[in-house]
């Protein structure tokens, strides 16, 4: 399924959400198990997380140190593949900037075709531990404009390798990130959706947004959008609060400002198990209203569990 497509061209809400690859040395079961009661409610499409090297420093003796390379979540292509082969729903996988060379993420794409995967969404990702800004690997791509362009190039039979024969062209349908309150690198909203609507103009055919908690923020970088001339389907993604310490970790890791309303509620909780129920009912209602107005999908970020959006999609699709 092309979701681009699938979603211009739905007449309803769909729901979808995103999880995460199972930490290095644990079983597939654990992924399985979260999303099983999810497929009750008919998932368009299930997005797959990557996540990029990490360095650490590993003591060897005499006081030493050895910096190590390590990835704490492998397996998004391969998870991608086990989740299509047993649900039979489409996945999308998240492509990244940062730990790839230009080869590198053209023979992650070779695979992914092969496979049969054949949505994608395309992220610069986040710099290293450690790092101040972000820095491409060496013949890397810079920007996530550049990797929409070197999909859409694949996507026309064009390699890195242009001495290549019987060039086989890709048909991938392209995601990318949009940000309602903007990138935190970004000057102004207004920049960043000028800079998001370059990843359209390149090739990608739909946004999903970072979580935001009022619906206000969305319906106005919507607008803002499509006066810039970006007319491609943008999805809503939901986050549901579930602990007291997110509303500290939430706007610092993510640049997202949480409501006074919201934020008043959960400081009032007694407990994580209240701040539970209290997120679960903030995004019903976000969610009811978003799909009143007729978005194209809700997307939610599970963040490795699936109880709460298990409750949360039993009221808004159930």
């Amino acid at each position: 399924m092309n979701i681009a497509k699938h979603l211009a061209e739905t007449d309803r809400t769909l729901f979808s959400f995103e999880i995460l690859p199972p930490l290095k040395g644990d079983a597939i079961d654990k992924v399985y198990d979260n999303i099983d009661p999810l497929m009750a409610f008919n998932p368009a499409y299930i997005n797959v997380t990557y996540h990029r090297e990490e360095a650490i420093l590993k003591p060897v003796g005499n006081g030493l140190l050895k910096r190590k390379i390590i990835r704490k979540r492998p397996g998004t292509i391969g998870l991608c593949a086990a989740i299509q082969a047993r649900y039979k729903v489409d996945t999308v996988p998240h492509l990244l900037c940062g730990g790839f060379t230009k080869e590198d993420t053209e023979n992650a794409l070779i695979e992914l075709d092969f496979l049969g995967i054949k949505n994608v969404l395309a992220l610069r990702g986040d710099s290293m531990k450690g790092q101040k800004y972000f820095t491409p690997e060496e013949d890397g791509n810079a920007f996530a404009v550049d990797l929409v362009r070197q999909i859409h190039d694949l996507n026309n039979g064009i390699y890195t390798d242009e001495e290549l024969e019987n060039k086989h062209a890709t048909d991938f349908s392209i995601g990318v990130a949009g940000y309602p309150e903007k990138h935190y690198e970004s000057p102004s909203l207004n920049i960043d959706i000028q800079y998001l609507k370059e990843k359209i103009d390149a090739g990608a055919g739909y946004i999903v947004t970072q979580m935001f908690f009022d619906n206000t923020v969305y319906f106005r970088f919507v607008k803002k959008c499509r006066e810039a001339g970006i007319n491609v389907p943008i999805v809503p993604g939901l986050k549901p609060l579930s602990t007291k310490r997110q509303l500290s970790i939430i706007p610092t890791m993510f640049n997202v400002d949480i409501p006074d309303e919201l934020s008043f509620k959960i400081l009032k909780c007694k407990s994580n198990d209240d701040v539970r129920k209290v997120g679960i009912e903030w995004t019903i209602q976000q969610s009811q209203e978003l799909k009143e107005k007729g978005v194209p999908a809700l997307h939610y970020y599970s963040m490795g569990r699936s109880k709460n959006i298990e409750e949360i999609a039993q009221q808004v699709f159930g």
